[in-house]
């Protein structure tokens, strides 16, 4: 049922009006302060805040079930903390049923290691489209846009667009603000300017072709065929080797690898001898450094 809703509401999208009453989002926030001495109320109540300002808050015009929102979570880990000013890092992941199965998928696990904010306990944490004032708040709705294109994108070919159009419109935005890290050009090959700029450029077709059918016709055939499922992911890989041959810096090699490398090896665990060896020499040449993760794929 939340595919066909999903699916629906992507051809509609742009042409009727479409409302619906449930969130997006089903969010679980951490904060850990383990590096922090002192008072820790402040966390408490910023940490209890943000997941009222993801949780209630619609975020498209999509009609969601209560059991079809999005499972993700938002773990920040502050290193700093002097007055009102805080130092941090933000782990984001979010995962998607698989279709007629209970495993999830994971959709992303990206690390974020940018995050300086200020917050005043107990202020009002606001959000609107046109203008920003908050750091902390404008990279969580980046996020949570990055999340729904790329959930979006797993069920119809670029599902994701208008998701991924606002969250560079907050990148945008968030370049005028030049206290304010990790939304410049250049400053890194794995902020947000540089994931947004990924999974939005031209260049980028090719990969979000292959999550679609990863996820649509990879995945969501596993429970009905597993032999097929398999088979399509398998002849999906070649487009990350293209992908590193022709953009070795892409923020969306690693984005993939810590999404999915894990899963891809399970996926192959029932393949044959074959599949497995070529499976191993591809995956290697791709992530020289996680062999590690790869050593299934060897026996």
């Amino acid at each position: 049922m939340k595919m066909i809703k999903r699916l629906l509401f992507l051809f509609l999208l742009g042409t009727l009006p479409f409302t619906g009453n449930a969130q997006e989002l089903i969010a679980q926030v951490k904060i850990n302060r383990d590096k922090i001495q002192g008072t820790t109320t402040v966390f408490e109540t910023l940490e209890k805040a943000l997941i009222e300002f993801i949780n209630n808050r619609k975020w498209t015009d999509a009609t969601f079930a209560v059991n079809e929102r999005i499972d993700c979570t938002f773990n920040i880990i502050v290193s700093e903390n002097t007055d009102n000013n805080f130092k941090a890092e933000i782990q984001v992941q979010a995962r998607r049923p698989v279709y007629n199965s209970s495993y999830t998928t994971t959709l992303l696990n990206f690390r974020d290691t940018q995050l300086d904010f200020t917050y005043t306990e107990y202020e009002p944490l606001e959000y609107t489209e046109n203008s920003l004032n908050s750091n902390l708040t404008a990279t969580l709705v980046f996020y949570i846009y990055t999340i729904l294109g790329l959930d979006f994108d797993s069920f119809a070919p670029k599902g994701g667009n208008p998701f991924f159009q606002q969250a560079q419109q907050i990148v945008t935005l968030a370049q005028a603000q030049m206290s304010w890290n990790g939304w410049k050009a250049f400053d890194s090959d794995r902020n947000r300017h540089a994931l947004v700029t990924a999974l939005s450029d031209n260049t980028s077709d090719a990969f979000r072709d292959m999550w679609y059918n990863y996820h649509r016709k990879g995945l969501d055939e596993m429970a009905a065929n597993p032999d097929r499922g398999r088979t399509t992911i398998i002849s999906l890989l070649p487009v990350m080797e293209e992908l590193k041959k022709t953009r070795p810096n892409s923020v969306l090699l690693q984005m993939f690898a810590d999404a999915k490398l894990d899963e891809i090896v399970a996926i192959y665990s029932k393949a044959t001898t074959t599949e497995k060896q070529e499976g191993y020499k591809l995956l290697s040449n791709l992530y020289p450094a996680m062999t590690t993760r790869l050593e299934a794929l060897k026996k």
